[in-house]
């Protein structure tokens, strides 16, 4: 049978997502960085004249707006600016180019983009720019046409602001593309109310409380946190950079109470920075989501902070349908229980329910699920099945409800017919001590099916292991899984969401196998056996 969370009486309503505060304390702190802070009244009052500007522009309640916007107080106004005005945000990775920005434009039909200037040379490159019906509202210094600022700060015009409609497509995200060109994910203010509803009741959080979303607000992981909060009327403490410096001041200077920081970006806050137990002691807890967090991570986060990370589960289509609760004993290694208006099944192939205990597939259903892929009706049709969203990943249930991510199903290499998860792979190669970042994959072999390659980044400081080494390293920790090939790389490519590019490290492989590095699979079963194949050092190119 579906796992069934809690039920909640209604989503939160983004229309009026400020009331809470704005009631509490108005001249409190909304949001801040290290260096500026809005109060409820100042956000408040900056979000109305915003939406009127935006609206006196000549876009209309309905129209889609593009942001490439880097993480700032003005990315949340302008969300919230869209939100009141009836326009639907589509968020930009800030990492995008030219050709990034010319796919999203075009499957979103947005008719304008608000950029920072900095971006301003990829935006003049930009074939769908160029053919946008309203010129580029520019943010942070001088561009040809409006800025954001001006909007900001004008007089609110006569333009009235259509009322809230729940139904109304609030925001579109693109996923990250691993199996296909990235696809514009639709939430409506209901769907997207009950996204920041259920987040909110299941982190527990209230007016007292101070969130940071570590990652950046262009995807659902952080936003969703920080609309959740402000919800409730808790304030944001808002990173502006994704580096150990940036959370570091945050931590000292602005004492968050919760945090969402991607793993490899906690890895390095505690690896390689001066971080102490003292840092820590505002959070009441952590969730580390977004990739699996290894176990080297989990175990030097509990010497430093003395508390366990909290691992979440979630997608742009859902949102978070699973957290490992404030309230109860975290589980380590799994991504918690189902949160409040979820319902998780886990299926075989062909659709019967599991056993408890027994991994299959996952399906999550309720009304945060997306309303569908904007203006792909055959994505959504492939991927929902009435009510169900079919999320393509591999998980189990433990007696006490609690849910196991066990890997993506397309990702999964099976290896003389047996299942490897690349992240348990990944989670041994990672406590070793020369290790900053590991991918792993499956390259396709005649013999064996596929065979496992894995691709490291070095710490800084850190001498180059020898590629058996790393072999024999992870073969003590999982046996058969261990890699046959180690190949060093000057930088980690990474997804839009900031993840381990699987797919990009396929492709490599793949050159590597049709080219002149390709091994015969004598070659590799000699490797197996504990002879040496030597892993040149490649460089990757990676995102800007």
């Amino acid at each position: 049978m579906p796992l069934y969370g809690p039920s909640l009486e209604a989503p939160a309503d983004l229309t009026h997502v400020l009331t809470r505060g704005l009631e509490r304390d108005p001249d409190g702190v909304a949001l801040a960085t290290v260096e500026e802070q809005l109060s409820w009244r100042e956000l408040d009052d900056a979000v109305t004249r915003l939406a009127h500007g935006l609206l006196g522009l000549g876009l209309a309640p309905g129209d889609r707006v593009a942001s490439l916007l880097p993480n700032r107080p003005a990315l949340i106004v302008h969300y919230l600016a869209c939100i009141r005005a009836g326009l639907t945000a589509v968020p930009l990775n800030y990492r995008y180019q030219p050709t990034e920005i010319d796919h999203a434009l075009e499957v979103s039909g947005v008719r304008a983009i608000v950029a920072h200037v900095e971006r301003i040379d990829d935006l003049r490159a930009s074939s769908g720019v160029a053919r946008l019906p309203l010129p580029a509202v520019w943010y942070g210094g001088d561009g040809q046409g409006p800025r954001l600022e001006e909007l900001t700060a004008a007089e609110p015009g006569d333009t009235e602001l259509p009322a809230a409609d729940p139904d109304r497509p609030v925001f579109i995200f693109f996923t990250s593309g691993s199996t296909g060109p990235p696809k514009g994910v639709t939430h409506t203010g209901r769907t997207y109310g009950w996204i920041a509803a259920s987040l909110a009741a299941g982190m527990a959080l209230t007016a007292d409380d101070i969130a940071l979303p570590g990652s950046s607000m262009s995807h659902i992981g952080s936003s969703k946190l920080a609309l959740a909060a402000l919800s409730v009327g808790a304030s944001l403490a808002i990173a502006r950079t994704f580096d150990a410096d940036e959370y570091l001041s945050l931590l000292r200077e602005r004492r968050p109470t919760v945090a969402y920081i991607l793993p490899a970006a906690l890895f390095a806050l505690i690896r390689d920075h001066d971080a102490s137990h003292a840092d820590f002691t505002s959070l009441r807890f952590l969730i580390a989501a977004g990739d699996k967090v290894p176990a080297e991570l989990e175990e030097e986060f509990k010497v430093i902070v003395g508390t366990a990370i909290h691992e979440a589960y979630g997608m742009t289509e859902i949102g978070t349908s699973h957290l490992n609760p404030p309230d109860r004993p975290v589980k380590e290694g799994s991504v918690g229980t189902t949160n409040p208006s979820y319902a998780s099944s886990i299926r075989t192939e062909s659709g019967e329910e599991v056993a408890l205990g027994t991994e299959g597939r996952h399906w999550v259903a309720g009304p945060a699920v997306m309303a569908g892929y904007w203006e792909n009706k055959d994505a959504t049709v492939a991927t929902m099945d009435g009510d169900w969203l079919d999320t393509g990943d591999l998980v189990r249930m433990d007696e006490d409800n609690f849910l196991w991510f066990r890997g993506r199903r397309k990702q999964i290499i099976v290896h003389d017919a047996s299942n490897i998860n690349p992240e348990d792979v990944e989670d041994a190669i990672s406590s070793h001590p020369s290790v900053a970042a590991v991918g792993v994959v499956g390259v396709h072999d005649e013999v064996h099916g596929e065979n496992v390659w894995a691709y490291i980044t070095l710490r800084e400081g850190a001498s180059r292991p020898r590629s058996q080494d790393v072999v024999r390293f992870a073969r003590e920790r999982v046996g058969y899984k261990a890699p046959e090939v180690v190949h060093v790389l000057e930088e980690m490519p990474l997804t839009a969401t900031g993840k381990v590019d699987r797919v990009a490290l396929a492709a490599m492989a793949a050159d590597r196998v049709g080219g002149h590095h390709q091994r015969s699979a004598h070659q590799v079963r000699k490797y197996r056996e504990g002879d040496i194949i030597t892993a040149r050092k490649s460089s990757m190119q990676g995102a800007s």
